[in-house]
């Protein structure tokens, strides 16, 4: 009668196979899910109770029969391709203006002592004060909602920029000097790929507030776009309406926050 073959010991020090990255990615999900789904059944809930009134808080298949009405009609498309337009044009727009001022300030001392009390007065206007006095400089339509997308986008990503650089190792500075790197090329060669993690998380910043500024130029002066969908749902009465307008936004302001945090986690990835 033949022995039974036995499994050979597993390798002193051996460590156990680690969990695969997709599994990892799905468990996240499925736990991310938990408070939304929560957040859902408390909903209907709350609605079949009758603890609001159907004015007051619609119930879930009613804001999605909303949500069916101005599709099949092409307002929900349009609404949404608006806003997410002027997010786009506005977030680069001051992204851009953010990485620039931000290095200017972060490598010259002479312009941070110049600029900074400026920009940190600026900052802490509120979002809504700008919207009568860009009205006022260059009136109705698109060019003033830009601007103020833009403006939201500046500050979190030139603060970013200017902290990252002011914590810079100063020997990289001189290593880039030495290879023949001056001015744009030392900044756009050396340094600015040196603050890329926190360019990235400023970046995140930035585009979550051109989402919070955006709704603050389309409730005051627009006429299309999610904003006006939560104004106009306020003002006839369109509960459900003004609830989806509210769910899109936060949907698509995470959508949007996802893809950088893809892009950021890759970048430090590739880093390590």
């Amino acid at each position: 009668m033949s022995a039974t073959t036995r499994p050979a010991p597993a390798a002193q020090g051996a460590h156990p196979p680690a969990a695969r990255p997709g599994r990892r990615r799905g468990g996240s999900w499925a736990l991310g899910a938990v408070v939304p789904l929560l957040l859902l059944a408390a909903w209907q809930l709350s609605s079949t109770l009758g603890v609001f009134t159907a004015y007051q808080l619609p119930p879930p298949l009613a804001v999605l029969d909303a949500a069916r009405r101005l599709w099949l009609n092409g307002t929900l498309q349009l609404n949404v391709a608006i806003s997410v337009q002027r997010v786009l044009i506005g977030f680069a727009i001051g992204a851009t203006l953010g990485v620039l001022l931000g290095g200017l300030t972060g490598l010259s001392r002479t312009l941070d002592r110049m600029l900074s009390p400026t920009l940190g007065a600026v900052r802490a206007v509120p979002s809504l004060a700008w919207v009568p006095l860009l009205g006022l400089w260059i009136g109705l339509g698109e060019p003033p909602k830009i601007i103020l997308i833009a403006i939201g986008a500046f500050f979190p990503v030139y603060t970013t920029v200017f902290s990252a650089l002011q914590h810079l190792d100063p020997a990289l500075v001189e290593v880039g000097r030495a290879y023949g790197r001056r001015g744009w090329r030392l900044f756009s060669e050396i340094l600015l790929p040196a603050t890329a993690p926190s360019l990235l998380s400023g970046l995140r910043l930035g585009l979550a507030q051109s989402w919070l500024f955006l709704v603050a130029a389309e409730i005051i002066a627009a006429s299309i776009g999610l904003g006006f969908q939560m104004t106009n749902g306020q003002n006839q009465g369109l509960t459900d309406q003004l609830i989806l307008a509210i769910l899109l936004l936060a949907v698509l302001g995470k959508l949007s926050d996802v893809v950088l945090a893809v892009v950021e986690a890759k970048v430090k990835r590739d880093r390590n």
